[in-house]
């Protein structure tokens, strides 16, 4: 992308911001009704370019770019360590009334012909890394099962949820992200990230953990979404043996967490939370 051969795309001073106010009407059921304002959730195009490749355009929220852009890419099976991201430059335009992202990174002249060679154009909505993929087969992917099990109990678990709430300054503000954590073995939160999509704040999460280098054996993953199976594919391509999360999985998600030994907690709320794959005996 060249922004200076077209005028409705310029360089923007700073980034977008991550929240915008906007006015609302409020309409109570005993029909009152009165002007107020709230905050709203920012969504923007980021496209991913590979070696001046375009690769991959994903709706983001804008914040921890570089963790996303870091954690699809691993993900993705781009690269299969942080350290081949060798360079990685984020821009942010003016894209006729809006704004947008361009992330350059710089890799492996191998691993770009291995992505080429994949043949997969993804346009995503939110943050779904499956739209657009050329061939089915690429889009369930294997993994060797886990073979230890993850540090991780009761007390673990309603201890993350119970402290996660603190850490979404963005959802507070708008109520419209979602947030992944990455927790000890007692339940402590190591680290957050938000975004509108899903799999866009799981991938923040994983992209920080590779480049601060935590290892991501040693706890496990919690999120405020239902759980999908694409959720349970990262945290395996990652190596993170346990996966919890506020609402209920879906039914592909449960049989590759048991076909993968990955522990699945969900539904998780103050008074309990539901066992899905426990593969280690661990919740009795």
């Amino acid at each position: 992308m060249n922004e200076a051969e077209d005028d409705d795309i310029q360089p923007l001073g700073a980034p977008p911001d991550p929240s915008r106010q906007a006015p609302v009407r409020l309409v109570r059921r005993e029909g009152a009704n009165e002007a107020a304002s709230r905050r709203l959730a920012a969504e923007v195009p980021l496209s991913i370019v590979y070696n001046g490749i375009a690769h991959a355009v994903m709706m983001v929220t804008p914040l921890d770019i570089e963790d996303f852009v870091t954690g699809f890419s691993l993900t993705e099976e781009i690269v299969a360590d942080a350290a081949e991201i060798e360079a990685l430059e984020v821009r942010a335009l003016a894209v006729g009334e809006g704004a947008g992202l361009v992330a350059q990174a710089r890799i492996p002249a191998a691993r770009q012909q291995a992505m080429l060679a994949r043949r997969r154009t993804i346009v995503g909505q939110t943050g779904c890394g499956i739209c657009g993929i050329v061939e089915l087969s690429q889009a369930v992917r294997r993994y060797a099962p886990l073979a230890r099990p993850p540090r991780i109990d009761a007390a673990a678990v309603f201890a993350a949820f119970d402290a996660l709430p603190a850490r979404q300054p963005l959802n507070r503000e708008t109520g419209a992200a979602h947030a992944a954590a990455f927790a000890d073995p007692a339940g402590g939160l190591l680290a957050v990230r938000e975004d509108v999509g899903r799999h866009n704040a799981l991938d923040k999460l994983l992209g920080h953990l590779a480049r601060t280098g935590v290892d991501p054996s040693a706890g496990f993953a919690a999120m405020t979404s239902r759980l999908s199976f694409e959720l349970v594919q990262k945290c395996l391509a990652r190596g993170i043996p346990a996966l919890a999360g506020v609402s209920a999985p879906t039914a592909l998600a449960v049989d590759m967490a048991r076909s993968h030994r990955l522990t699945l907690v969900a539904l998780a709320r103050s008074d309990g939370f539901q066992v899905f794959s426990d593969p280690y005996g661990l919740f009795g």
